[in-house]
């Protein structure tokens, strides 16, 4: 399979040589690949068909199962994933180069658990080399979704759980753009999107965590600049929007990063690379995007009534009425 994606504001071109490896791919790609590999790509990613583990030669140990030297890296069994991969920046990004090399405690856990394998291996595969690179560029991961609600353009962040993914589901059904359901990266004005799945009740697709199943997310766009954040928690009986002091919004936006499932593994593989190769922040700007977005946007808390439906739009268009 030779294909292109652009996910996290970079430019993705993959190359696999293994069709099974091929269709993880292609279906952590929410239907956003395309058929011709992308010439200006910032990111080459390839699964080898080779089994063989990548010679260290010369190069220094970083880390238990990790070896370094003249700007490459090579990691045993990245994240767990059952992948080796061998890393190097290139004139144009960055590659990396994968071999299927698993453990026999992490090949059965890969048959026995399949879904949390799916979802890890689209992670070290496609979506953390997609957000390390954007760490070259200054961006932070963010768990949080930025879309468009009526002539509002909020940037959404929420604890897992909460029901971010049904609100954005709703703006997208009814007309609206989403950045993404989960991820993205941003720099304090512009957020870009993570392609993923979106992971959320009735589905309809492949089951997942929680008893969620997956489906493609509607109108998606790459990137947008919000022009507002909201905070979204639970709350009482009743759906209600209210304004939110600058810390607290910096501090949902961090705190949600930091606790979110998805990017768990993120952390230690970004220090990683960064640290074998030389290139991009051992750890991202987190807080500093955090604060700058809360600082320059307006800011509210909206807090979900028990049925957890809501117009985000008429919400926030009341709100800008009223100030």
């Amino acid at each position: 399979m030779r294909a292109a994606l652009i996910t996290a504001g970079e430019r993705l071109e993959l190359d696999c040589e293994l069709p099974w490896v091929g269709e993880l791919l292609a279906e952590g790609a929410a239907g956003e690949l395309r058929s011709d590999p992308e010439r200006r790509a910032t990111v080459r990613i390839r699964v080898e068909r080779e089994s063989a583990p990548f010679g260290v030669g010369a190069r220094r140990l970083l880390a238990r199962g990790v070896w370094a030297g003249d700007g490459e890296i090579v990691v045993e069994n990245v994240c767990t994933s059952g992948f080796d991969l061998l890393a190097r920046p290139t004139d144009a990004g960055a590659e990396l180069v994968y071999r299927w090399r698993p453990p026999t405690r992490d090949r059965a856990a890969a048959l026995l658990l399949r879904s949390r394998f799916h979802l890890l291996a689209r992670a070290v595969l496609m979506q953390y080399p997609a957000l390390w690179w954007a760490g070259t560029r200054g961006r932070a991961p963010l768990h949080a979704s930025a879309c468009v609600a009526g002539s509002s353009v909020p940037l959404v962040t929420a604890q897992s759980g909460v029901g971010r993914s049904t609100l954005v589901l709703a703006q997208t059904a009814s007309g609206g753009l989403a950045t993404a359901d989960n991820l993205g990266v941003g720099d304090g004005t512009v957020v870009w999107g993570l392609v993923e799945p979106v992971r959320a009740t009735g589905g309809g697709g492949r089951r997942v965590s929680h008893g969620r199943q997956e489906q493609p997310l509607t109108g998606r766009v790459g990137a947008v600049e919000p022009d507002c954040v909201v905070v979204l928690e639970r709350g009482g009986e009743r759906t209600s929007l209210a304004p939110c002091s600058t810390e607290a919004a910096a501090r949902a936006l961090v705190s949600s990063t930091y606790m979110a499932g998805e990017l768990r593994r993120y952390w230690g593989f970004a220090a990683t690379l960064a640290t074998g190769t030389g290139v991009g922040p051992p750890h991202p700007p987190v807080t500093d995007v955090a604060e700058t977005f809360a600082a320059r946007l307006p800011r509210f808390v909206l807090s979900l009534g028990v049925d957890r439906r809501c117009d985000l739009s008429e919400l926030l268009e009341a709100a800008e009425v009223a100030a």
